[in-house]
């Protein structure tokens, strides 16, 4: 039995979104005319830019590294509006800019997501009367116009590149393609990095072979998009083309390994860096912090206690490596996941104390979370309450106000744990005062559940619902609504040809030409009639695996808000295929979700509940 709480604004943590399925890589390098969004930082391919004297940067013997400096460190802030604000007095009192300092500007707002900003950036700096562009800006953008997923645009502009068209006159060269290789790997999109190295990986070769670097890439690719295993698929690859792996290859194999759950070649491939390390020519491929880190976080996962002992033994004893906050956390997060609490607490304590010494070890706020979670599960109130208190003191960073609301509900589990069911009351309505809202699938949600089945629904503090048809460890897959029944619409048709449509549904799913879902389409977005839904819809709509529970899609639904979740499978899933894909096979609306609840009294009484050995989420 699932239940929905109505008194607290109810949301939790989003499960992982993936990306729309690509279509084929042969439309996005096309010499079709550029569309109107790209047209106006980019001139029409059929003819020369504005200004046919190629731009250099401007030189400047104005000291302009403070100015570069702050811009890094409000980049590091997410602090975009005050980079803007502090640019344009430096305008005020400098004139024009270099192009180091706006180039900096632009990589601002690429690491903030904002491409519209870095589009503006782009076109001022390529104007006539611009600090000019240089290879480094139009990476920049490369890689800003992939983390929004606006791949036609990028292949336009790689385009305007290649045939010389480009303000600055930039070079095809591997710092532009591999910004935006980048960008596609991450998000999973291999069906488009397929397509870009197709197209353009002979600029990125190293004496005509492949460079190293794209299989990394590669290999990054298959892991985000849930293969692992096609990330060892890529390393034959590597030793079919002659090609020697770099540490980073290591590291990736290994991590790939351990989402893979295959733990032995993960230990295969760490003794391949050791005994490569032991000779001189290769001595860059030796383990390091990472090798290590990722180590332990397969085994800790494992709880496989004695390796993980020995990995931090064999990490220890190497003189050359300096043990890092991160690498402290790592050990203390797997030690915690192979119940030795003891053991954690002793390299916590000793980490403490290195942090006196140096401040750059410090721990964050989380791994004081990681050491409440453990001591809270034991039952361990003043354990807990000593972590919380510590934290605001000890800890480096910021304490957000999630990690805030999560101390208190660990001091309300704690409580509970040991028993103390009226200080565990206590808890739950501080929390309920001080917060307004508790997530139902969360550790404090489940032990407000508990209570509420203490305390019987005559007097609940939450009037919780029920979804009496729904169990929460059930697949979406099982409740979902057909892909091809939801009825989705052409991005190319206009609004005033489905008008009707949005009448019925607050929400409908938009396809492309080749049947891939690119967007939703809102009823409050709808004010062009003209215009083509496409242009309409938000993209990329959130996606969820047929697999994924209904608990994590309802319990995204409600902290986000969507009023519609798409259900996607992947289209070929046999290991090392380049075609690797995900397709849309369903839809899940807030309206459906919303049907399946009733209210407690409908269902159960206070008594049937309470004394139910059915009700197994509680």
């Amino acid at each position: 039995m699932l239940m929905v709480l109505q008194n607290l604004t109810i949301h939790a943590a989003a499960p992982v979104i993936l990306l729309s399925p690509a279509p084929s890589p042969t439309l996005f390098c096309s010499t079709a005319t550029p569309p109107g969004n790209l047209s106006k930082h980019f001139p029409n391919k059929r003819r020369k830019w504005p200004d046919p004297r190629p731009q250099s940067p401007s030189s400047d013997p104005l000291n302009l590294k403070p100015l570069t400096s702050r811009v890094v460190k409000l980049t590091r802030r997410r602090q975009l509006a005050q980079i803007f604000e502090e640019i344009e007095v430096a305008k005020k009192q400098n004139g024009k800019l270099n192009v180091i300092v706006m180039n900096a500007v632009m990589h601002a707002c690429v690491h903030c997501r904002d491409i519209e900003s870095a589009l503006r950036v782009f076109d001022e700096m390529s104007k006539p009367d611009g600090c000019g562009v240089d290879d480094v800006t139009y990476a920049t953008l490369l890689k800003g116009l992939g983390d929004a997923r606006r791949i036609n645009e990028a292949f336009q502009l790689l385009e305007f590149v290649e045939q010389g068209t480009a303000v600055g006159n930039p070079q095809l060269s591997a710092v532009l393609i591999s910004g935006l290789l980048n960008a596609l790997t991450e998000s999973g999109d291999l069906l488009r990095a397929n397509g870009l190295l197709a197209r353009y990986g002979h600029a990125i070769q190293e004496g005509g072979n492949p460079s190293i670097l794209i299989f990394n890439l590669l290999m990054k690719g298959y892991i985000t998009s849930g293969n692992p295993q096609g990330a060892l698929g890529v390393h034959d690859d590597i030793l079919r083309h002659g090609l020697n792996p770099d540490r980073l290859s290591y590291n990736t194999l290994i991590f790939a390994c351990i989402k893979n759950e295959n733990l032995d070649m993960a230990m295969q491939f760490f003794e391949q860096m050791k005994e490569k390390a032991q000779k001189n020519d290769q001595c860059d491929v030796s383990p390091d912090l990472v090798t290590y880190t990722t180590l332990l976080q397969g085994f800790g996962r494992a709880k496989d206690i004695f390796s993980v002992e020995k990995i931090l033994t064999e990490m220890k004893s190497c003189s050359k490596m300096r043990i890092d906050r991160v690498a402290y956390t790592a050990i203390i997060d797997a030690l915690l996941n192979c119940g030795s609490t003891k053991g954690a607490l002793c390299v916590f304590g000793e980490l403490i104390k290195k942090a006196k010494v140096n401040p750059v070890l410090r721990p964050k706020p989380h791994l004081f979370l990681s050491m409440m979670r453990a001591f809270a599960d034991r039952g361990d109130y003043d354990m807990v309450s000593r972590f919380r208190k510590r934290m605001w003191f000890d800890s480096a960073g910021t304490i957000t106000s999630p990690m805030q609301a999560e101390s208190d509900h660990l001091l309300m589990e704690a409580a509970l744990n040991q028993g103390q069911v009226d200080l565990a009351l206590k808890k739950l309505k501080k929390v309920m005062r001080k917060w307004k809202e508790i997530s139902w699938t969360s550790r404090g949600g489940m032990v407000a559940l508990r209570l509420e089945a203490i305390t019987g629904f005559k007097t609940s503090m939450l009037s919780p619902r029920v979804l009496p048809q729904v169990s929460l460890k059930d697949t979406i897959e099982q409740i979902m609504l057909p892909f091809d029944k939801a009825s989705p619409l052409q991005a190319t048709l206009q609004l005033k040809q489905v008008l009707m449509r949005l009448f019925k549904d607050s929400a409908v799913p938009i396809i492309d030409e080749q049947g891939g879902c690119v967007g939703i389409l809102h009823r409050e977005d709808c004010n062009m009639l003209d215009a083509p839904i496409g242009t309409l819809m938000r993209s990329p709509p959130p996606f969820v695996t047929s697999s994924t529970s209904v608990g994590s899609v309802i319990d995204l639904m409600l902290e986000k808000r969507y009023k519609m979740v798409v259900i996607v499978k992947y289209g070929d899933f046999n290991g090392t295929s380049s075609t690797s894909s995900l397709r849309a096979v369903g839809v899940f609306t807030f309206e459906e979700m919303y049907k399946l609840t009733e209210t407690s009294s409908e269902v159960v009484t206070d008594e049937q509940f309470c004394l139910s050995e059915r009700n197994t989420n509680i």
